[in-house]
């Protein structure tokens, strides 16, 4: 059976990182309006995540999200940082 060549590589602790977090910034924002809506009135965070490759190359990604989702990032960031304190 083949292996699909789409499937995310699972870690564990015996697997190397590929990608270092380098820097992470968030700022908090409230979209008023736009050219398709008067009025939007929603708040949402932007992220910005810097990641070196294995070569040192730093790339930057962006991340738009609403608040019950970025709620739900930084839920998830704790139960990492709870993880990681065990090993």
């Amino acid at each position: 059976m083949e292996e699909s060549p789409f499937r995310e590589r699972v870690l564990d602790a015996k697997s190397e990182v590929t990608c270092q977090l380098v820097d992470f910034q968030w700022k908090l924002g409230m979209a008023v309006s736009s050219d398709r809506c008067r009025s939007l009135k929603y708040p949402y965070v932007a992220v910005k995540l810097k990641v070196a490759d294995p070569s040192g190359q730093v790339n930057t990604k962006s991340i738009e999200m609403t608040i019950p989702q970025f709620q739900n990032f930084y839920r998830q960031f704790k139960e990492i940082a709870a993880v990681i304190e065990t090993v």
